[in-house]
């Protein structure tokens, strides 16, 4: 009995693992598809698009896939994805926003609503949880690529707004419409890095190990929501 146990826990964590590739294969693809959509299938000319690629070899979608998608994305027959935003009061006054990329707003809608019904939390107004957010361009190299002082130098000189060295990484922070222009500049060094637009808390709020824990459930079942592509959140454990 044990072995059988042991087996059903590794095929959990192998669903796990592969329901949350399969994600990430499905958020790249809607990235793609909308990049061609506002810029057209260029990568050349289109720097979203070519953020959008970057984070397609980073997770490994197969070639054919991108091909695919991009040549799909240029015809008029291709469904157009809506970015959405909801911001949600979470237990304890946890703001959270949950980022959205859907092709059926309708069915998005319900989905959120019924996460809110079972994990708890309240679908706030507009702007009520987001003006407590900065939106940022975030960019992360590993600390072994470069030296810190040469790093921060060109990072400056690209036009960065912030620069910190973690204990496993260099994290630079940007203006959100600087964030192509400084992460290609970074990249002619030879760098390879990770490049995002967040949403960066500028105040937390303090949660006893309850309050964090049905904070989570609800953050868990959002995240397993098709359409929902990142989630944010000001929590923080006493």
């Amino acid at each position: 009995m044990a072995g059988h146990s042991k087996w059903a826990n590794i095929k959990h964590r192998k669903a796990r693992a592969d329901a949350k590739k399969g994600k990430e294969f499905t958020r790249v693809t809607k990235e793609i598809i909308t990049a061609v959509k506002v810029g057209g299938p260029d990568p050349e000319a289109n720097p979203r698009l070519r953020l959008a690629l970057q984070k397609a070899k980073a997770v490994n979608l197969p070639k054919d896939n991108i091909e695919r998608n991009i040549k799909k994305a240029s015809s008029a027959d291709q469904n157009n994805y809506e970015e959405i935003t909801y911001e949600l009061y979470g237990h304890g006054g946890v703001g959270i926003i949950v980022e959205i990329m859907t092709d059926n707003k309708n069915r998005t809608s319900s989905d959120v609503h019924i996460a809110t019904m079972k994990r708890g939390g309240n679908i706030a107004s507009p702007g009520s949880v987001a003006y407590n957010f900065d939106k940022k361009g975030i960019i992360t190299i590993d600390k072994s690529a470069m030296e810190e002082e040469a790093l921060f130098l060109a990072a400056t000189e690209a036009g960065a707004e912030d620069f910190e060295a973690t204990e496993d990484a260099y994290v630079i922070t940007t203006a959100p419409e600087m964030l192509y222009e400084v992460k290609e500049n970074l990249d002619k060094l030879g760098l390879e890095s990770d490049a995002n637009l967040e949403m960066i808390p500028k105040v937390y709020v303090e949660c006893d190990d309850a309050t964090l824990e049905a904070n989570q459930a609800l953050i868990d079942w959002l995240e397993d929501l098709d359409d929902v592509d990142m989630i944010y959140h000001n929590m923080q454990q006493n």
